[in-house]
């Protein structure tokens, strides 16, 4: 139910403006003591030679006669005429739109032809999923069922953390201090082990990070142990994550 079209009808009952113009000039007041919508007078005040406060308080008591049960109440504030809903209505009627439309309520064709474009979490790999992780993502999936529903073409992007000097680091710490049975049998946790020892070794020597640079390039020009190696770590956190989605 459009309730600013509901107080556009009520006030063009006791205006010479025509609905769709009082509409257009319907607020929601900044304060929301001051009510849930506000028509301003400014506009009546030239037709009716009169003050906006006085017009105000004139079509304020004409539209209190009229007895509105949608209405909470109603005041004349200054220029404008503040409207309360009534609350309990206003619930009966949400309710009953829900129940009439169904999974239907609330969609519209304002997104008919227009892209929009989702990117949610997106971990790195070789780290775990935490809490922040779990908030954009909720988030970004509650968002996309908005846009969907409001009918825009939804493009939903989850781009996982997969290359660059992280894995270099990875590679080193690897081979100078881990092994294969510790990582297939701590996962992810084993990855996220060594990644910690490698910064702090690289604190004491400086040339580890040289030699992490050194496998992403080794990577990039197609090397077969390093890139072996980079698609392991991804096998193992794809595990974790697969493990955390579904659980």
């Amino acid at each position: 139910m459009n309730y600013s079209r509901l107080l556009a009808e009520a006030l063009a009952k006791h205006t010479d403006l025509p609905v769709e113009d009082i509409l257009a000039t319907i607020e929601n007041p900044p304060d929301p003591k001051k009510g849930h919508l506000a028509f301003p007078c400014f506009r009546l005040a030239k037709a009716l030679k009169k003050a906006p406060p006085v017009i105000a308080q004139e079509i304020t008591a004409n539209v209190l006669n009229d007895q509105l049960d949608w209405i909470d109440s109603i005041a004349a504030t200054g220029p404008y005429v503040n409207v309360f809903l009534n609350r309990t209505a206003f619930a009966r009627n949400v309710l009953s739109d829900v129940l009439k439309q169904g999974k239907h309520y609330g969609a519209t064709g304002i997104g008919t032809g227009k892209n929009v474009v989702m990117d949610y979490s997106s971990p790195n790999i070789a780290k775990p999923l935490h809490v922040g992780h779990l908030g954009s993502t909720i988030i970004g999936k509650s968002l996309d069922n908005i846009f969907q529903h409001l009918g825009y073409n939804v493009t939903s992007i989850n781009h996982l953390g997969d290359w660059g000097t992280q894995f270099g680091k990875m590679i080193v710490a690897y081979f100078r201090w881990g092994s294969a049975a510790d990582i297939e049998r701590d996962g992810i946790d084993g990855l996220v082990a060594l990644y910690v020892k490698f910064h702090e070794e690289a604190d004491k020597d400086a040339t580890l990070n040289d030699e992490a640079r050194e496998w992403v390039v080794k990577m990039q020009d197609g090397d077969t142990e390093g890139l072996r190696l980079w698609q392991w770590f991804i096998d193992i956190s794809m595990r974790e994550y697969d493990r955390c989605t579904s659980s």
